[in-house]
């Protein structure tokens, strides 16, 4: 006679439960296709394709991430993408929750990449890739310019590394050992906490 087995994780509530959890987590994230290549490797019997995906995920609440994936079939390639796209998560501080605090200027490869901070009401003024960027990412007023390549992953890793280069007033602050008044007071605008 067999032993019974204790209960364990294969316990069908608790998998319904991590379901939902996975689900749940998942369903806060915006996900935008930002670009689709068809690729071909070629091999003796002719060539065999496949197709490469771009995709950038954000929670709209300041962080976003981008990732690259790689398959035989589009939807593939898709959810590989996005699966390193969320591991690949930045956060970025947001001015208002809608725009950013200040400009800022990224390079990647031939790529170069201008944000400038805008008022409320401008809307995202910007082209293709950047755009999905800023739309995961929750920034409402954003005037974007590229410059030096179209290719869109060179965009793309552009674009983040100007986000990076992004900084609050409070980290600016405690950075330099100043209140974020004292340090807004200088530049003559008003204080927000």
């Amino acid at each position: 006679m067999r032993p019974a087995k204790a209960a364990c994780s294969s316990d069908p509530a608790t998998k319904e439960n991590s379901m939902r959890d996975v689900q749940e987590r998942d369903s806060e994230f915006v996900d935008r296709l930002v670009h689709i290549n068809r690729v071909a490797k070629v091999v003796k019997g002719g060539r065999r394709f496949g197709f490469a995906a771009l995709v950038v995920v954000g929670d709209q609440k300041g962080r976003v991430g981008f990732g690259h994936g790689k398959a035989r079939e589009v939807p593939e390639a898709i959810r590989k993408a996005t699966e390193q796209a969320k591991r690949q998560m930045i956060r970025v501080p947001l001015r208002e929750a809608r725009t950013l605090h200040h400009d800022v200027v990224g390079h990647h490869g031939a790529g170069k990449v201008i944000l400038r901070a805008a008022v409320p009401g401008t809307g995202i003024i910007a082209g293709g890739p950047m755009r999905a960027v800023f739309e995961t990412l929750g920034v409402n007023d954003i005037v974007a310019k590229s410059q030096g390549t179209a290719n869109p992953y060179n965009m793309v890793r552009a674009t983040f590394d100007a986000l990076k280069r992004v900084d609050s007033p409070r980290s600016v602050a405690a950075r330099r050992g100043l209140k974020v008044s004292d340090l807004q007071a200088r530049r003559g605008e008003t204080v927000e906490a």
